[in-house]
């Protein structure tokens, strides 16, 4: 697969410097910033050797937050480090460079400290005593440049294929902002069990209601698992833009729904909350394992089946189906900053043709009357509005509804029906995953579906 992203230097340099290096966050978070931008691997993928095996929980979770904030400034970290650098030092080294940086000018750890432990890092790494003193010189005064001349520079930009696409999409200012979405991170959103209980439970959690009926965390929450209402299964993480194809869909109760690609789980709790008879299909064991959990937590029924939609029949038709398809996930690149590095436009076209085909089985299996709400976390028009339209063309009789979700903004309406989310929209309220969704209505004899009392 091409990749478009920054790409590493490789060789026997770089793959051996971290074998001699102490087991620490630190030096597992440089040792998962090689897996993305040499071995373009997703940072949390599968490897029971991997850089995060031997670190206990809470360092586990450390070195992931520092890998994946060193993503969102690695431009900004390499422009400090540049005037120093005489030479490219060894991807490791590197790595521990951009860490120390970063750490120091976003997160606010102290000069000194960093320093050293970079330093000593750098030291322990095989050959690594010739070049710490040269790490240590230009961590000093990289370290030095002005709080003001970090904060100027650009925010990380997006590989070319995917910016080209999006500036012809949304235009130069658009991108831009998306780009300074992305450096933010993202924040974290609840979905209440019982959308009637939102705002007693955001007082309880101190969190923000936001105005389509999700919660946002503060910075500070602390472990999810032990705020109040979690063990009862009150409410379950899913972010703002996710929660809203659901609502979209918004099925009566005993309606039979199907949920299709359905893992992790966070839209069949919706749907299950309502009263409908969900089936929950995907075609990943691994992934529907979580679902299982959720289901079990939160203490919702659903129907589970492991099976590939492309070849999978129903044993009767559906009155609502959610298509949440499978896409490049380019709306959530602002909390998971290594997708522009691991995944590349080559992936566009196969992906394309997939949601067409999830499209058309899934709208044949709508019984008369039903309604399926189209969603994907993508940015680009391919996976989104184009889908759609080619849809009707391919399906005369099939319409766009009219969107009704509460609190959702005028401004996401999309222009052939539905909504478009980017991440630079709701800044006042810290920002939104980047999602497209619309709801295709097939008419016939059987009754229309009727949407839940708000």
């Amino acid at each position: 697969m091409a990749r478009t992203g920054r790409t590493e230097r490789s060789g026997s340099a770089g793959r051996t410097a971290t074998s001699a290096a102490p087991v620490t966050a630190r030096g597992a978070a440089a040792r998962l910033l090689e897996q993305v931008l040499r071995d373009h691997r997703p940072l949390e993928a599968e490897d029971s050797a991997g850089p995060l095996a031997p670190l206990p929980p809470a360092d586990r979770a450390r070195a992931l937050r520092l890998a994946r904030t060193t993503l969102r400034h690695l431009g900004r970290a390499d422009a400090t480090l540049a005037p120093y650098l005489s030479s490219a030092p060894p991807d490791a080294v590197r790595m521990l460079l951009r860490l120390a940086v970063v750490e120091h000018f976003v997160e606010g750890a102290p000069a000194h400290a960093v320093v050293n432990e970079a330093v000593e890092q750098v030291r322990a790494r095989r050959g690594g005593a010739r070049l710490a003193g040269m790490a240590n010189a230009v961590l000093r005064r990289a370290l030095a440049t002005p709080p003001q001349d970090w904060a100027a520079r650009p925010p990380e930009r997006l590989p070319d294929w995917l910016r080209k696409r999006l500036v012809r999409a949304w235009g130069a200012a658009a991108v831009a902002a998306m780009e300074e979405a992305h450096a933010q991170g993202a924040p974290t959103d609840l979905t209440p069990r019982a959308p009637g209980d939102a705002a007693a439970l955001s007082a309880a959690l101190g969190a923000t209601l936001l105005p389509t009926g999700s919660l946002r965390l503060g910075r500070g929450a602390g472990q999810i698992s032990t705020l109040p209402g979690h063990a009862e299964g009150a409410f379950w993480i899913q972010d703002a833009a996710a929660a809203l194809p659901a609502r979209l869909l918004a099925p009566r109760a005993g309606a039979r729904v199907l949920d299709l690609c359905a893992a992790p789980g966070g839209k069949t709790l919706q749907l299950a909350a309502t009263g409908a008879a969900v089936t929950a299909l995907d075609i990943s064991d691994m992934r529907l394992a979580r679902l299982h959990e959720n289901l079990g937590r939160v203490g919702l029924p659903a129907q589970v089946v492991t099976a590939d939609a492309l070849t999978w029949t129903p044993e009767a038709p559906f009155d609502a189906i959610l298509l949440d398809a499978p896409c490049t996930a380019t709306g959530t690149i602002r909390r998971h900053p290594d997708l522009p590095h691991v995944r590349g436009a080559d992936a566009l076209r196969s992906l394309v043709a997939v949601q067409a085909a999830l499209i058309d089985r899934a709208l044949g299996w709508l019984a008369p009357g039903g309604r399926l709400v189209y969603a994907t976390c993508s940015l680009l028009p391919e996976e989104g509005e184009d889908q759609i339209a080619a849809a009707l063309a391919r399906h005369p009789g099939v319409v766009v509804l009219p969107v009704d979700v509460p609190g959702a903004d005028p401004d996401w309406s999309a222009p052939g029906g539905g909504l478009r989310l980017r991440p630079d929209h709701w800044a006042a309220w810290g920002g939104i995953d980047g999602f497209f969704m619309a709801a295709l209505h097939r008419p016939g004899a059987g009754h229309d579906i009727a949407p839940q009392p708000r």
